[in-house]
This record gives C-alpha cells, sequence and structure tokens, in this order.
C-alpha cells in the first residue's frame, strides 16, 4: 500500500524485448500471466495480444533501417476498468492510429497490400494513441475489462 495515498498501487508489468520476431511469443505469455493474475477476462487478454502481435510485427518487420539490435519495451498497467499498454520503440516514425485504410478486394489473383493488422489494431482496441517522443513511438492501447452480463432485471406489474 501507498504510505501518501493508503490506496495500493495499479498492477503493472514492463516486458523489455529486442526487434526479434521470435521475441512476440514471450511477450504474449507475459501478458496472458498478468491478466490472469489480476483477474482480468481472457476476452480482454485475447484482444490486447493480438494488438500487440500486429504493432510489434510491424514494427520489426518494417519500423528498422537496418539487421542492429534495437530495445522495444512494451508496458502493462490495470486501471479500474481497462488495461493498458504502452509501446515504445526507437524505429523509424510511424503513426498507426494514421494508416490507410486497407485495399480489399475479392480476387484471389490480386494480392491484398497490407494493412489489415493495423485496421484489426484500431477497431480491436477502446483507444490507440500515437506519440513520438525523444526519437521514440510511444503508442498507447486501452482496453475495457470484459465483464460478464449481468442479467437484465425485469419489473412485474
Amino acid at each position: 500500500m501507498s504510505e501518501t495515498t493508503g490506496q495500493q498501487p495499479e498492477p503493472a508489468l514492463d516486458i523489455p524485448l529486442s526487434n526479434d520476431l521470435r521475441e512476440i511469443a514471450r511477450v504474449a505469455a507475459h501478458i496472458d500471466a498478468f491478466c490472469s493474475q489480476w483477474e482480468i477476462p481472457a476476452e480482454t487478454a485475447y484482444a490486447v495480444n493480438l494488438a500487440i502481435d500486429e504493432l510489434l510485427n510491424n514494427t520489426i518487420c518494417h519500423g528498422y533501417e537496418d539487421d542492429e539490435p534495437h530495445r522495444i519495451m512494451a508496458l502493462l498497467r490495470r486501471e479500474e476498468h481497462c488495461l493498458v499498454v504502452i509501446v515504445v520503440d526507437d524505429a523509424r516514425s510511424f503513426d498507426p492510429t494514421h494508416a490507410p485504410e486497407p485495399q480489399i478486394t475479392l480476387d484471389a489473383e490480386e494480392p491484398t497490400l497490407g494493412g489489415l493488422g493495423l485496421l484489426l489494431v484500431n477497431r480491436m482496441m477502446d483507444g490507440v494513441d500515437w506519440r513520438r517522443r525523444a526519437g521514440c513511438n510511444v503508442t498507447t492501447l486501452t482496453k475495457s475489462i470484459a465483464t460478464p452480463d449481468t442479467p437484465k432485471q425485469t419489473t412485474e406489474h
């Protein structure tokens, strides 16, 4: 318990990783464990993992102009009614909130050019915010913590 406020601090977890696609599975395992420990429903953990997977894939595959190791941080925080995830990377500047809508065709011969992952991120999360600070992308995702539907009360007349 915090001595100054008398309140417990919000549960939080910092996950450092490198720009290696194999790291994404480790991040997902940490997110699952965190959500389980703090009784965050599986639906919320799934949505957050899907969004983080897409963001990290984009960053690792398209964000760096060299083959050098880079450090990426994923920071999780459980707030009252939501899970907040902040991803910080030193990749080239890219705002996922302004990604163009993907061109989807039904023709199997014509390839889709990409962008579906970022569309998924922006639709699965309740909030997506991006800032460029000190040469880093800082992407903040928020997802409301799913709770079981409460039964509707009926009133008899």
